[in-house]
Formats: C-alpha cells, structure tokens, sequence
C-alpha cells in the first residue's frame, strides 16, 4: 500500500472515529467504526493497535479546531482578558445552538471512559486543562483576585453549560454569559 494510501486511510478512519464517537459515544463497536469509515478492520489494525488509539488519536486531530473555535484568534488578542474570557461562553452558546450539538466531546469521553489512564483521557484532560490555563492567564491579566479559584469556576459553567445543552435540557441563549459576567465582576477581573 503507497504513503498516500495509507494517510487517506488514516484521515477516513480519524474523520469517522471523531463523527461516530461523538455521537454515539465510546462504546462504538471496531466494526461499526470501520463501517462507517469505509475501511477493513485489517486495515485500522494496520494503522492503529487497537480502537483505544484510534479515539485517542481521533481526539487529539480534532483538539486545534477546538481551540480555535473557542479561543479569539490572533487579529482579536487586542481585547482585554474579560473580553476573551466572555468570547470562549459566546462561542459556547453559538455552537450549543447548533442541532449536531451533544456536548464536548473531551467531556463526554472523560465521562465515558472514566479510565484516567484511558490513551483518549489522557488526551482529553489535556484539552481540559489547556482550556483551564487559558481561563487562569485571562484571571490573571486581568487582575482577578484568585485567577485560580475565577479558573476553576469558569470550568465548572463551561462544562455544565455544554453538557445540559448537549442533553438538550438548557438552552444557553445569554445564559452563560450572563453568568460568567457575574463571576468576572465578583472577582474583581477587569
């Protein structure tokens, strides 16, 4: 099999592994994932040791899109770290609008696989914990009295935002910003 064969292979297997998984969670059968991809088990076997991998590295392909959906890119660094913080919740209610939306996907694998150890969790606390460090450089530019606890509390909104509106039990239209502000004001971050 040629190079560019096996990265078409790669890139099916990774683009279906991140639509099948988020959707219909973890427990995604190797078939129904190969399936899905179009290619033979021999084929992701070739390419991956197990399925474990193949979420982990499904994950970790997708994790600079994630950043850059949430995150202002570099032509709106000019706005102050409260703006910043408030863009991440305006881009959370947006996505959450979105019918396809079932929650972050590092969350809900988080939660699936409760397996710390898990190749994907591993990965998916990275993603956790970027987003929580880029919480805690904004509390601190800012001048937030604890950027750590301001950090922390910001998760906690983020996460439980994402996973009731993923359930489809809340709607976000202002709510989580409307709540973070309070934070940010209670705070003292400017």
């Amino acid at each position: 099999m040629a190079t560019t064969d096996k990265a078409s292979t790669r890139d099916r297997l990774l683009d279906a592994a991140a639509e099948i998984f988020y959707r219909e969670g973890v427990s995604v059968g190797v078939e129904a994932l190969c399936r899905s991809a179009g290619v033979s088990k021999r084929s992701m076997y070739q390419l991956f040791a197990s399925k474990d991998e193949v979420l982990a590295a499904s994950l970790a392909r997708r994790l600079p899109e994630y950043e850059a959906r949430l995150v202002p890119g570099p032509q709106e660094e000019t706005g102050t770290p409260r703006e910043r913080v408030l863009h991440v919740f305006e881009r959370l209610e947006k996505a959450s609008a979105e019918p396809a939306y079932q929650g972050c996907p590092y969350l809900a694998a988080l939660v699936e696989l409760k397996d710390p150890g898990h190749p994907a969790s591993v990965v998916a606390r990275g993603a956790k914990e970027w987003l929580l460090g880029f919480f805690r450089a904004q509390a601190e530019k800012g001048g937030a009295r604890d950027a750590e606890l301001l950090a922390r509390q910001l998760m906690l909104v983020f996460d439980g935002a994402g996973a009731r509106a993923g359930a489809g039990i809340e709607t976000l239209d202002g709510l989580t910003t409307t709540t973070v502000t309070a934070l940010l004001d209670a705070s003292g971050m400017r």
